[in-house]
């Protein structure tokens, strides 16, 4: 890859805890600097395709009925954790 030379204004603050930083890992500044724009760039990145699109096969098609059903048992088991042990629903 090759490296392109730009110039960046960062707070002071930041510049001194990068300072700091690549004196501790023993290396260079400039490394940190690409390793955070590297990682700036990756989490705005638009993916053109489906993360699995060549290696994902679908089992079967969920339909909203499914999905919704999912959730309603989802949701059932919250409410009956919810519930102290030896008390029901419903008693008071």
């Amino acid at each position: 890859m090759a490296l392109k030379r730009t110039t960046v204004y960062v707070e002071a603050e930041d510049l001194a805890v990068i300072k700091e930083a690549a004196a501790r890992d023993g290396i260079a500044e400039a490394e940190i600097i690409r390793e955070g724009i590297h990682l700036a760039a990756m989490s705005r990145r638009t993916w053109d395709e489906p993360f699995f699109s060549r290696t994902y096969q679908p089992i079967g098609e969920a339909t909203e009925d499914d999905v919704w059903a999912e959730r309603a048992a989802a949701y059932e088991q919250t409410k009956q954790a919810a519930v102290p042990p030896g008390q029901e629903r419903g008693a008071a």
